[in-house]
């Protein structure tokens, strides 16, 4: 009788156990599936920018963003080493041929957008779009240059008169930075020596200042720290329509002009409202308010230029590789890292 009651009492503990544990189970679950009210972004855009979009957002559909701001380097090398468990959702911003270089940590959404956005600024596989048009451009202080010796080609930023007095950013770090290297190499050579031959002696004119990101780099220049600054459209026209003392010059030889994309984060913990993010921001909304509040072009067939800059086609344009300048990425970095601690002899 005894026997009989001890097993009947462990029975019992194990049914308990086993009810407790599917209760846990299912409390876990509900949490995952249950809907959330928040949305995490990165983003490399300058503060203006994107506390105008995000509070639009939430104004428009009550969910929170939760906002890391950094490099795009930075962000997408956390976007990596996240990837087993994600914290991010989004990444709002970045050269497309760098979020190009990391699509495989994101997952192909297509927006509601899709249609409206340029075939040439969106992922075939849909990984990542394009929300923005950003050609590279070069700035002067009109009050340290004048205009007849202020540069009109790359080639003139290895002349030693500038010498210390050219902002850059490291392209370690900033995407747009990535981008004017790849033009710069493109411009002189990219498949052959000749266009590490002219990057070598641009870093030795930059005499070891490299800025860190690349809102520092039209700051600097209109603060009068450099003379010269090499930087994106967007980022040159907002400081000289705020009545900074900058001229802005296309270079003779051409340049680039790349898409600023967004993208989902493959396992995004907040994935619906992910896309709806990403949905708002090539919305025709978000993209006149870009060109009219921050003079930035944008990717719809269906919104006008911001005031001032006239069409892409007045802009002489270099034969830029965007597929070349994504999976040369690391290679291209690496070569600049080890030019600028001297491993690479100049």
């Amino acid at each position: 009788m005894k026997k009989s009651t001890k097993f009947l009492n462990l029975v019992l503990a194990l049914l308990l156990l086993f009810a407790a544990a599917c209760g846990k189970e299912k409390s876990k679950n509900d949490k995952i599936s249950a809907k959330s009210n928040e949305v995490t972004v990165y983003s490399p855009l300058f503060p203006d920018a994107i506390n105008s979009v995000t509070n639009g957002f939430t104004k428009k559909t009550g969910i929170k963003v939760n906002l890391v701001v950094a490099g795009t380097g930075e962000l997408l090398k956390r976007i990596q080493a996240e990837s087993e468990n994600p914290l991010g959702d989004v990444i709002f911003g970045g050269g497309a041929e760098s979020l190009n270089s990391y699509k495989k940590y994101f997952a192909p959404y297509r927006s509601s957008n899709h249609n409206n956005i340029d075939p040439l600024f969106r992922d075939p596989e849909d990984k990542w779009f394009g929300f923005a048009v950003l050609p590279m451009v070069m700035i002067y202080n009109t009050d340290l240059v004048t205009k007849e010796e202020a540069p009109t080609s790359w080639n003139d930023l290895i002349n030693p008169k500038w010498n210390g007095k050219i902002a850059m950013a490291s392209p370690v770090k900033s995407g747009s930075a990535y981008t004017i290297t790849a033009t710069l190499l493109t411009a002189f050579g990219k498949d052959s020596e000749t266009g590490f031959d002219f990057v070598k002696k641009f870093i030795a004119n930059l005499d070891g200042k490299v800025l860190g990101g690349s809102s520092a780099v039209p700051k600097g220049v209109v603060d009068k720290e450099y003379y010269i600054g090499l930087t994106l459209e967007s980022s040159a026209v907002k400081y000289k329509n705020a009545g900074g003392h900058i001229e802005i010059t296309y270079p003779s030889e051409g340049t680039s002009v790349v898409a600023d994309g967004a993208a989902l984060i493959k396992g995004a913990t907040n994935e619906e409202n992910a896309k709806l993010f990403l949905d708002y921001i090539g919305s025709k909304e978000v993209q006149e308010i870009l060109a009219t509040k921050f003079n930035i072009r944008g990717v719809r067939t269906d919104v006008a230029l911001p005031k001032g800059l006239g069409p892409i086609s007045d802009i002489k344009l270099l034969d830029y590789d965007f597929d070349w300048a994504s999976k040369s990425k690391k290679d291209i970095i690496k070569r600049w890292k080890n030019i600028v601690s001297g491993k690479e002899l100049r």
